[in-house]
């Protein structure tokens, strides 16, 4: 059973996804807050059994906006994927949510089955974006790439997310679920793909085109 936090400073928007995700099957709202802080309080009063799978997260709320929750929940509840779910199609927000550790962007016009299937992926471990979150990231990345670049694969853009936020091999190993070897190949391969020389340099890419 997947478990989902809903954060939502609009009682009708936490109501209405409520509603929608628990006539689905294997989904279940662990619970909803109004904003960050909010939603950090709920979590420290739930047991492991208890807390989410994933988090449904509003960019823009009063006293701790998404983005922000995002980067708390990284570094205090590692287990919990946030996906970001709003009105703002913002450079801003779409970049600072995904170097903040947000697992997915989604616009809330999002089709009901889109949606449902976002929770699923990010469940598993995905990395989930919406078109126009999509679009602009990969406009970003394309821009950043040294000429002659080869692209990197969805899952070299995850390690090299998880670089630029400064984790570990055995961090990025454990949050893919992948092995400590793996992570490493991948890194490599981002080297080499982007020409670069070492993950300082890695990093540095990301954070100018993530």
């Amino acid at each position: 059973m997947i478990r989902v936090l809903l954060v939502d400073d609009q009682i009708l928007m936490r109501e209405g996804l409520r509603k929608l995700l628990e006539i689905e099957p294997g989904i279940t709202v662990a619970g909803s807050a109004r904003n960050g802080l909010d939603a950090l309080g709920l979590l420290a009063g739930l047991s492991d059994e208890e807390r989410p799978h994933v988090a449904l997260v509003d960019a823009q709320m009063p006293v701790m906006d998404g983005v922000e929750l995002v980067g708390r929940l990284r570094a205090e509840f590692p287990e919990v994927a946030p996906i970001m779910l709003t009105t703002f199609d913002d450079d801003a927000y779409i970049f600072g949510g995904l170097r903040a550790g947000a697992r997915g962007y989604l616009l809330k016009d999002t089709p009901p089955d889109e949606l449902v299937s976002a929770i699923r992926r990010a469940a598993a471990g995905e990395t989930v974006l919406g078109g126009p979150a999509a679009e602009r990231l990969v406009t970003a990345l394309r821009q950043d790439e040294p000429d002659g670049a080869t692209p990197l694969t969805g899952r070299e853009l995850e390690v090299a997310r998880l670089v630029g936020l400064g984790a570990t091999n055995r961090e990025i190993a454990r949050r893919l679920d992948i092995s400590e070897g793996t992570a490493r190949n991948h890194i490599s391969s981002c080297l080499r793909k982007l020409s670069l020389r070492d993950r300082t340099q890695l990093a540095v890419w990301v954070t100018r085109g993530y």
